[in-house]
């Protein structure tokens, strides 16, 4: 999540509702959609809020009033904070020019000042009623009927419609006529103050007033004294004398200005004779001077020529001037083809165009130039650097791709560090767009700033078009020799018509080389960017940027999930998690290659650069692909236990729990290990029910924290939580923990459940006939010995397994018990006490695994037994049970055990 939102400057501090207030501060959003709330003095100003850049918001202030906090909240950020406040300036609150304010106040309504016969006092001060009264109740009511009825009147007393009758209707409506004459007498006692004020106020200023008419008389006098001396007329006398000045000075300058005539004569002549030898001179001159390629030269001496001869009337300089004219026009045309001649650098580009159109300028009034008039050299060079740009784009296009060509010669023993064709076409391309480019925007910048232009109107929309053109090329060239795929490639060539010949394997080597592509990509983006680009062009490179970055992360998760499909031959079977007994270190070796690949993601493609997008934004493709290759790297994961479990060593037989009173040993698969929830070493052969036990308790250690960790590994760098993709593995590793289990299961319990039944009838017993009582019989110790042994090898590898294996093995124990007891039709009354023994103490024994079905069977095994035990032979049973209980205290002992 980005820094929060704090506003660190204002301007201006304070002002009425409907401010403008620039708000300047730090992470203030990263583009105008992230800004989703602005408040000023607690009032809502985001409708009117312009954002400008991540530290610059401009926006009006709402109706608010006293001091308070600028709060801007951003999607990135959140909520933020101020460190500077502003004042609002209520309704309440008037502001006038004699009250100080540190902002400009709108007095459009309020500057309108009384003068004449009214007081000279702003109008927005004068909040005294006229006539001494009390406006309270006189609420203006049905205000637009008045207005029918007085058009053109107002109730204004400061207006010059003002109308008495008016007034008193909006403002007095409610007064009682007592009261409006107690303020007529009012008003009439205030106008004769005034009257008096005015007295008083010449009495006060009387010194002034006698200043004033002294001023006025001297005036009077100096007046009277000009006329005695000069008479009436006085400018007519002055007139005459300024005409005698004139005279007598012409008297004085004749001779000099005379002399002054005959000089500039001789000067004029010399100067004729100097301009006749420039002049006769000037046709040679010009050509070598061009030769030289001293076109600035040329220009000079050509305009000295058309501002001197032009206009001439005289023959030989007519003649003469059309032969320079002559000139001048092979020496344009030359120049014309050097500017269009490429490559060239935008200097060189610059001082022909300057001098073409100079040139263009003064032999503008030739008749010469009728043929040449529609020549604009700057947009014919601007024309030749953008084609020579796209003929290098495809020229370097064709060389590398033709070095990958079927028929083209490959390089033995090629380096494999060494990049492939396609990678050095990439950073070719990208050098050549850097420094070409910016070159063709310099020179149209010239151009339509008025450095370059000629005579001709620019054409803006065209020099778009190819920028747009050129960038656009730029993009398809990359974006068809960094294709990874067949199908990209011919979807590629059907829409731009082109294709990269691709050696079969090649894209699998590129793939490791799309981060350096993109490398080369971004730093061409940089240089474009500070060439200040219109955003159309930047965002067709943007958009190419941010398909390769997507591009870039698929490819680096493909490569993580083959690592991951390798993992089965790096399983070595030692346990090492402590919080899950039994589960191996293959989790751990899938984190680490998970850490591996978000750092490579992160530093390659994710982080995104100047003017880039996020390509983790909500609900955005980029979230969709993080999860879909997410969701693929872990169902691998899956696969890999999988073939673990049922694939690996198919060579190896897996052992059966075979009943010892039929003949054959017991084999169990594994034996009491040398220390508890021990790891099995890699030096000795693993067993098939010791690998079956540690997949199991790899998905289960998986479903229930490893997955999770995965998704706050993902959080942890940056990346949304890829919840549906968890949730997908934990659904896969669930059903594989299920296939697994039941093959488990299905191994261990149905030939313990399977000696049941030919244990029981072993030497041709029959629950019908008497016997000796006071043990348990034979199938029933063989039972109890075959699953402690499955006990023993389960809490050996992973004891929080147990009730998961058992639990269904236990139920088939139970369901063939009541089976096989309901198939007795009677019992004896001492078989009677031995079955009920058997089944009792198996009972009893298992009921921490037995379930809610388990327990049924049981009782209906129970319940089989025909006739049912009296009180007396469930006495005796009881008394068996507990002996037998008491000397298998030891064996029985691990079934009491609670579940970890």
């Amino acid at each position: 999540m980005a820094p929060q939102p704090v506003v660190t400057g204002l301007s201006p501090k304070e002002g009425p509702p409907g401010t403008r207030v620039i708000i300047r501060g730090e992470f203030l959003g990263t583009k105008p959609t992230d800004l989703i709330g602005l408040k000023i003095c607690g009032s809502d100003c985001l409708l009117s809020a312009e954002w400008v850049s991540p530290n610059k918001i401009i926006a009006r202030s709402g109706p608010a009033k006293g001091v308070g906090d600028i709060i801007v909240t951003t999607r990135s950020g959140g909520e933020g904070s101020s460190s500077v406040k502003f004042r609002a300036i209520g309704n309440h609150e008037i502001i006038g020019p004699l009250k100080e304010s540190a902002v400009w106040i709108d007095e459009a309504p309020s500057q309108n000042f009384a003068w004449g016969r009214r007081t000279l006092v702003q109008s927005v001060l004068t909040q005294e009623d006229p006539l001494g009264l009390s406006t309270e109740g006189n609420e203006q009511k049905n205000v637009e009927n008045l207005r029918e009825l007085f058009p053109n009147a107002s109730g204004d007393l400061l207006q010059e419609n003002f109308s008495p009758a008016l007034f008193l209707l909006e403002k007095h409506s409610a007064t009682t006529f007592a009261d409006l004459k107690a303020g007529l007498n009012y008003l009439n006692r205030k106008v004769e103050s005034q009257k008096e004020g005015q007295l008083s106020f010449l009495k006060s200023n009387a010194g002034s007033v006698i200043d004033q008419l002294d001023t006025l008389m001297n005036i009077r006098d100096k007046l009277q004294e000009d006329n005695k001396l000069y008479g009436s007329e006085p400018l007519n006398v002055l007139e005459q004398e300024i005409e005698n000045s004139i005279s007598k000075s012409e008297n004085i300058f004749t001779d000099v200005l005379v002399r002054k005539e005959k000089a500039d004569s001789t000067r004029a002549v010399l100067l004729a004779l100097s301009r006749h030898k420039f002049l006769f001179c000037l046709p040679n001159s010009v050509e070598k001077k061009a030769a030289a390629g001293e076109y600035d030269i040329v220009v000079n001496d050509y305009a000295r020529a058309k501002s001197r001869f032009g206009k001439t009337e005289i023959p030989i300089f007519r003649t003469v001037m059309e032969e320079v004219d002559q000139r001048i026009l092979q020496i344009r045309k030359q120049l014309h083809e050097k500017v269009i001649k490429m490559p060239q650098s935008v200097e060189q580009q610059r001082k022909l165009i300057k001098a073409l159109i100079s040139l263009e300028v003064q032999q503008s009034g030739s008749s010469l130039n009728e043929k040449s008039r529609n020549v604009d050299p700057a947009w014919d060079a601007i024309d030749a650097r953008a084609k020579y740009l796209e003929q290098t784009f495809k020229q370097t296009f064709e060389l590398y791709a033709s070095k990958d060509a079927p028929g083209a010669e490959k390089t033995k023993n090629r380096d494999i560090n060494q990049p492939p064709n396609r990678v050095t076409f990439c950073e070719e391309i990208c050098e050549i767009a850097a420094s070409q480019l910016p070159d063709l925007w310099r020179l149209g910048q010239m151009y339509f700033t008025g450095e370059l232009r000629g005579p001709n109107d620019p054409r803006p929309g065209d020099f778009k078009r190819m920028i747009l053109n050129a960038v656009e090329k730029f993009c398809i060239y990359l974006k068809v020799a960094m294709c990874t795929t067949d199908s990209e490639a011919r979807a590629l060539r059907q829409s731009v018509g082109l294709i990269w010949p691709i050696a079969h394997g090649s894209h699998d080597v590129f793939k490791s080389w799309l981060p350096q592509c993109l490398r080369y990509t971004r730093i061409t983006y940089a240089t474009l960017i500070s060439l200040d680009l219109p955003s159309a062009v930047l965002d067709i490179v943007q958009k190419f940027i941010d398909e390769t970055r997507m591009h870039c992360f698929s490819n680096i998760f493909e490569r993580a999930t083959q690592k991951c499909s390798k993992l089965t031959d790096l399983e070595t079977w030692e346990m090492g998690v402590e919080d899950f007994p039994g589960a191996t270190l293959l989790p751990q070796r899938l984190e680490e290659l998970l850490i591996e690949t978000l750092d490579e993601a992160k530093q390659a493609c994710i982080n995104p650069e100047i003017r880039e997008g996020n390509l983790l934004e909500s609900e955005s493709d980029g979230q969709r692909e993080v999860s879909l290759r997410l969701q693929k790297l872990l169902l691998c994961f899956c696969d890999v236990i999988q073939d673990l479990a049922f694939n690996s060593h198919k060579e190896e037989t897996p052992t059966h729990n075979v009943s010892q009173l039929l003949g054959y040993p017991n084999n169990q698969s594994s034996g009491p290990a040398s220390g508890r929830f021990a790891s099995l070493s890699s030096t000795t052969a693993i067993t098939w029910e010791q690998r079956m036990l540690c997949c199991l308790a790899n998905c289960a250690y998986c479903n229930r924290s490893f997955f999770y960790r995965v998704g706050k590994l993902f959080e942890r760098y940056g990346y949304p939580l890829p919840s549906l993709a968890i949730e997908t593995a934990r659904y896969s590793v669930n059903k594989l923990f299920s296939n697994v289990l039941d093959a488990y299961v299905e191994h261990k319990g149905d030939p313990l459940v399977g000696t049941i039944e030919p244990s029981m009838y072993l030497g041709g017993f029959q629950w019908d006939v008497e016997m000796p009582i006071g043990n348990l019989r034979p199938y029933a110790h063989e039972c109890c010995d075959n699953l402690v042994g499955v006990y023993s090898e389960i809490f050996t590898i992973s004891p929080a397994l147990l009730r998961s294996i058992l639990e269904p093995i236990v139920l088939t124990i139970s369901e063939e018990l009541a089976r096989l007891m309901s198939c007795v039709p009677q019992f004896s009354y001492s078989g009677a006490i031995q079955a009920n023994v058997d089944i009792r103490l198996l009972r009893d024994t298992l009921r921490v695994y037995t379930n809610e079905t388990g327990r049924n069977y049981f009782l209906e095994a129970l319940e089989a037994i025909n006739p049912p035990l009296n009180a007396e032979q469930l006495k005796q049973a009881d008394e068996i049970l507990e002996r037998v209980k008491s000397r298998m205290k030891l064996q029985l002992m691990c079934f009491f055990v609670k579940d970890p």
